[in-house]
Order: structure tokens, then sequence, then C-alpha cells
């Protein structure tokens, strides 16, 4: 299979990670969301990040950040994916949002054009299912943030095939990724651990066990984390750990999973980490 362009969704900040990684390794893409000032948004984020990622790999471009941007082709809609090779989709984790989605490309795309979902909970085999290609749907759980971070879980759902599969790890040795394939369960593996590990941090802090910069500093000091695991949920978006806390709670039911009161609170005061300037910590 020849992966010419790849369509991705939401130029938020995992997709638009995607649609520089893609661009930088020579792959044009096609990044779509609903709103044009997202997009501008997202090309100028594009631009800064390329320049940081140098300084802090210490690699100079091996092409200018003008070459890189002209590979991403921003677009309004959906539409515009009619002729792409490969759709990555990251929009929020909420499956009805999903699910629009994936029914509206699935009349959109060409018969065998792949679908990886970026999702960290959503169960794959439930997004093939709402549409007519279930063998040609896969997960790909890129993690933030994505230009830097050189591993992607790879999920495979209940119909996924051997071609699917074996296309999308390609995709992403030429990203210069390594796949980790890993069978289709709510949270996979990365965030079934991680989720709870977050959820129960803030339920140290909730309950006055901690301060959030002590329980970060018993991560990094006690056990070597490059960072704790309220800096991690400020940097994942603190939105999109309550959405994955919830689906995982709804999955399994069990009351491990159920999300921490001031996990919603602090969502519902618009308190979301990095990407609003606070969260556990100012930024």
């Amino acid at each position: 299979m020849n992966i010419g362009t790849v369509g991705v969704i939401g130029a938020g900040t995992i997709g638009r990670g995607v649609a520089q990684s893609l661009a930088h390794a020579g792959t044009g893409v096609v990044l779509v969301d609903v709103s044009q000032a997202q997009l501008d948004d997202a090309l100028d984020q594009v631009r800064r990040d390329l320049l940081v990622h140098s300084m802090l790999s210490g690699q100079p471009l091996k092409e200018d950040v003008d070459t890189v941007l002209a590979r991403i082709h921003p677009h309004v809609g959906l539409a515009h994916l009619a002729e792409v090779d490969f759709v990555v989709e990251n929009v929020t984790e909420n499956w009805s949002v999903k699910r629009e989605v994936y029914e509206e490309i699935d009349e959109i795309c060409r018969p065998g054009v792949i679908f990886g979902v970026n999702t960290s909970a959503v169960p794959i085999t439930r997004v093939g299912s709402v549409t007519r290609r279930p063998t040609g749907v896969i997960g790909l759980h890129f993690m933030n943030p994505v230009p830097l971070v050189d591993t992607v879980e790879v999920v495979r759902g209940h119909f996924t095939s051997d071609g699917t599969l074996d296309a999308s790890l390609r995709l992403l040795t030429g990203l210069g990724k390594e796949g980790i394939v890993v069978q289709d369960a709510p949270g996979f593996v990365t965030n079934r651990v991680l989720m709870p590990t977050i959820n129960e941090a803030i339920f140290c802090v909730q309950d006055g066990v901690a301060s959030a910069e002590s329980v970060d500093k018993m991560f990094r000091g006690c056990f070597g984390h490059r960072m704790g695991p309220l800096e991690t949920a400020d940097l994942i978006g603190l939105d999109t750990i309550l959405n994955s806390t919830i689906v995982l709670y709804e999955s399994f039911r069990d009351s491990k999973y159920r999300p921490a009161p001031l996990l919603q609170r602090m969502v519902d005061a618009g308190l979301l980490g990095r990407k609003t300037g606070r969260g556990f910590f100012t930024y």
C-alpha cells in the first residue's frame, strides 16, 4: 500500500503533532478541523515547535520550516479527506463525537483507506463496527508531545487485518517511531495503568495527604520518573484525563476507575492544565 497523503482529523495538541511528524518525514498532510482559527493556530504552533525541536535535539532541520509547512494543507470540514490514502483521527475522547466522525468519513474516503484511531480509551472494535471497513480500522495511540515521543501504542481491533497492521507499522517506521502492538481493551495498556495512577494522585491531593508539588516530587525522586503524575495530567489536559477515566469506569464498572471529585471540579472550572495556563500547576 502506497501512502502518499495522510488525512489528520483535529488540529489540537495531538493532531498538530501528528501533522508535524508526518510533514517532517516528507509526507503530505491534509489537516482538517471545524474552525479556520484552530487551523491557523495549529500551523503557527507547528512552526514554533519545529524550531524548538531542532534546538532540543541539537540537530539542525534537514529542510527549512517553510518547506515542511508547505506539506500541510489545512481545510475546514471532513469532505477534504476524499483523496487521502490514510486517516489519523484525533478528536475528543467522547464516543458520540467519534461515532459521527467515523460514520461521515466512511462515506467520504475511498475503500481501502485505513482509519487510524488516536484514542487512549475508546475500544477500536467499537469504532470499526460503525464503518463498512472494520478490517481497516486500527488504534494508533500517539503520546504527547508527538514529535518527541518515539513509541506509539498500536491497538489491534477484533477485525483489524494483517494488511492494516503491516501498513500502519510501516507508516510509523517512516516517522522514526516504533509501534508496540497490543490487543483491544478499554484503556489498552498505557491508560489502563496511567489513568488510575493519575486519578489516585488527585485523590491524595483532594484528601489532604500531600500537595501536588510533594506528590510529583515523590515520583521523580523515588521512582526516577521524568514527570510526576500531576504534571503529566496537566500536559495531557485534565479534560482528557476525566473523559478517559469515565470511559474506563463505564467499560469495567469497577469503582477503582471512578473519577476523583476534585478532577471533575477542576475541569468544570476550566483549569485544564498547560493548554489553559493553569491546572495543578501554573504555566
